[in-house]
């Protein structure tokens, strides 16, 4: 497993601990706007960790979180503030190289997949993809719920030159079993997705902030179609660590509560399962921390 890339975990609760404030609905964006240096503090602990990918603090610089006037007027500038903080953090560590992946989220909101707007999608995207882009060395377009998000960000990155992954979130109703057709929040089967990516031009496909229970058998659908396409194409995972939501639960609408059950040792034993259905790529979402990171890098890398 000496060759698994461990990517960083989430970044809220991080935040907190270290003693950013958050609140809706700025949310993680807070961080940067009021306490810069603990977003850089998060960056170096997790790389301290093993992770040999942090994602930019970006999440939180669209519209839905911290408003259109703010947007409007600040929102380039805390984004390659976001991209700045990650990439000095990443270049002060020099016992390994470390990437900084530029995050590019679901515009209209997460879990929101029906409020994807495609005539409006490319105007914010490429306020971020501007902002960032002096300072990522790859794009990730995360927590994405249907695969016309995916498409956006593929169009917004090309010319760029920078390489580009993409994770979609998967449906976890805690009531379907694993043995369920693995599905995005959209509907919108992990097959079908996994079929676009690989004709999109991505060098990698992701599976982030769901449960771990769903994460093995899209990683193995994924993994049996880039075999049969002989698509070159890395598989990765990050999952959260949330208690199930209710139906009416979105994400980031509060510090949601974290399972007291997902170990760093259980969550490792759940990125073996990933590793063996075709997995490369390992991290964790919301509420999986440094810890976890640590746990992950030891285990994996040993």
């Amino acid at each position: 497993m000496n060759d698994i890339l461990i990517l960083d975990g989430g970044m809220s609760r991080e935040l907190v601990r270290l003693g950013a404030q958050l609140r809706q609905p700025e949310w993680s964006a807070l961080a940067l706007i009021d306490t810069p240096e603990i977003v850089r503090d998060v960056h170096r602990e997790f790389i301290e960790a093993g992770a040999d990918v942090v994602t930019t603090n970006s999440y939180a610089l669209v519209p839905f979180h911290i408003g259109e006037a703010r947007f409007r007027n600040e929102g380039e500038a805390l984004i390659a503030l976001s991209g700045r903080l990650a990439r000095e953090a990443a270049d002060a560590f020099t016992e390994r190289k470390v990437r900084v992946a530029g995050s590019l989220p679901p515009i209209f909101g997460s879990y929101e997949p029906q409020l994807f707007d495609p005539g409006r999608v490319q105007h914010y995207l490429s306020v971020l993809v501007r902002g960032l882009s002096p300072f990522v060395d790859v794009w990730l377009g995360e927590t994405l719920s249907l695969i016309a998000e995916g498409e956006a960000v593929r169009q917004a990155v090309t010319g760029t030159g920078k390489p580009f992954w993409i994770s979609f979130t998967l449906a976890d109703d805690p009531a379907t079993e694993a043995t369920d057709v693995p599905r995005l929040r959209s509907g919108e089967t992990v097959a079908d997705a996994a079929e676009w990516a690989a004709s999109a031009g991505l060098q990698a496909l992701l599976f982030n902030c769901s449960r771990p229970e769903v994460m093995a058998s899209a990683v193995r659908i994924a993994s049996e179609i880039f075999t049969r396409r002989n698509a070159s194409i890395a598989i990765g995972v990050y999952a959260n660590a949330f208690e199930p939501l209710d139906e009416e639960g979105a994400a980031n609408e509060a510090l949601h509560a974290t399972r007291e059950d997902l170990t760093g040792d259980v969550y490792c034993d759940f990125a073996c399962t990933w590793v063996e259905a075709g997995a490369s790529m390992i991290g964790g979402c919301c509420g999986v921390g440094t810890a976890h990171i640590h746990r992950l890098a030891q285990r994996l890398k040993s």
